[in-house]
């Protein structure tokens, strides 16, 4: 049974502003319900402010991640409509529909929009955001590092550190990742921003396989902001990785009540099974059926659940669709997996190969590819780098 527990903040589904493996999204800085009554107001009185209905979009999409109710997108899209008509070749507007887009993984569109906000002016350092965000899951990593570092030209911060970090680990490089999120966390000067950053550093040291270390960074994150659901959910991927699996549960319930996000049921579901009790999917499958009818497709994050707990054979078939949308890492990670899983292991060797081609030292696809090379009988470097105490890390059994 391969858990999705290091898999925190890669494909939240809803949630990505990019943080389901590990996407560097920032933290939203304000009160989102109250920032989002003013500015309404604000609109009522100056109805043709396009930049303010482009600013609301973007809150809505927030307000998608936060509360993980995909029906925020359609706000945001109505929202971004209003915006578009008033002003089709703003900058602001087009950021904002490809934070949209990015939103609902509809990457290459995300990457066409920052790219016409970036024509219409150069020195947006959001745009630059999203364009490297979305460059990444087309796995166009050098790009994303060119978009990464304008922006931390443009405007260093929080934002533009904590891509900068997911930059430097994806290329295998975890002092310059910790550098840069100490860098972020120097820089935050909200709660939420706080709790951000340590979340972060909390995802670093458990990648390390750090747990102990993680938790510590998980709690500071929740002193900051109490209300920081993600830093919840990592005590808990904690204290189920370190057999605690009591705790785990009580502390998943508390994460599943705030946010029923995909990802969470999902990693519930896994510290069940290991418990000896039923996974119940119920929940799960509710949530699927609502994010395709609000347009977010999110093909990975099923294409893993179907490898490991459904039809092996229809995870190939929607890891496919993902990779041939979304050539990044994590999508050839999925898709190699899937292949190994419905007995194609020549075929996902491939695609391991290329998840780990970067140097990225993610524990998960260097389990997966050990996993794959093992099966073909192959003594490669891969497989004697990989540490079989990763396998906890990686999977519970």
């Amino acid at each position: 049974m391969r858990s999705f527990l290091l898999f925190a903040g890669l494909v939240v589904a809803g949630a990505l502003l990019f943080t389901a493996f590990g996407f560097a999204a920032p933290a939203v800085q304000q009160a989102p319900a109250a920032r989002q009554e003013t500015l309404q107001e604000r609109l009522k009185r100056l109805p043709d402010d396009h930049r303010g209905w482009a600013q609301l979009g973007v809150q809505y999409v927030d307000q998608a991640r936060i509360t993980g109710d995909p029906a925020y997108y359609a706000k945001a899209e109505g929202a971004l409509a209003t915006a578009a008509r008033l002003a089709p070749a703003d900058d602001a507007v087009l950021t904002g529909q490809a934070t949209l887009a990015a939103g609902r993984h509809e990457f290459a569109e995300a990457e066409r929009l920052a790219e016409r906000a970036l024509d219409a002016n150069a020195y947006s350092a959001a745009a630059y955001g999203v364009l490297a965000d979305a460059r990444v899951q087309l796995g166009d990593l050098s790009g994303a590092r060119e978009a990464v570092e304008r922006m931390l030209d443009l405007r260093p911060g929080v934002a533009s550190f904590a891509r900068a970090s997911y930059a430097a680990e994806l290329r295998g490089d975890r002092a310059g990742a910790r550098r840069y999120l100490g860098y972020a966390h120097d820089d935050a000067h909200t709660p939420a921003d706080l709790a951000y950053a340590r979340h972060q550093l909390g995802e670093l040291a458990l990648h390390d396989h750090d747990t102990a270390a993680a938790d510590q960074w998980y709690g500071r994150a929740l002193e900051a902001d109490p209300e920081y659901t993600p830093a919840l959910a990592g005590r808990a991927k904690a204290a189920a990785l370190g057999g605690r699996l009591d705790e785990a549960l009580d502390l998943y319930e508390r994460v599943i009540r705030r946010l029923p996000l995909p990802q969470y049921l999902i990693e519930r579901g896994e510290v069940r099974l290991k418990a000896g009790l039923p996974a119940d999917w119920t929940l799960l499958e509710a949530q699927r059926d609502l994010l395709a009818k609000t347009g977010v497709r999110d093909d990975l994050t099923w294409a893993e659940f179907e490898a490991d707990h459904g039809d092996p054979d229809e995870a190939v078939r929607l890891a496919r669709a993902e990779y041939a949308r979304n050539p990044g890492l994590i999508a050839a990670d999925a898709l190699g997996w899937a292949l190994f899983k419905a007995g194609e292991p020549r075929e996902a060797l491939r695609y391991a190969k290329r998840a780990t081609a970067t140097g990225w030292q993610h524990p998960v696809l260097r389990y997966h590819r050990a996993e794959i090379e093992r099966a073909l009988g192959r003594d490669t470097p891969a497989d004697r780098r990989f540490d079989p105490s990763l396998a906890s890390l990686a999977r519970f059994s």
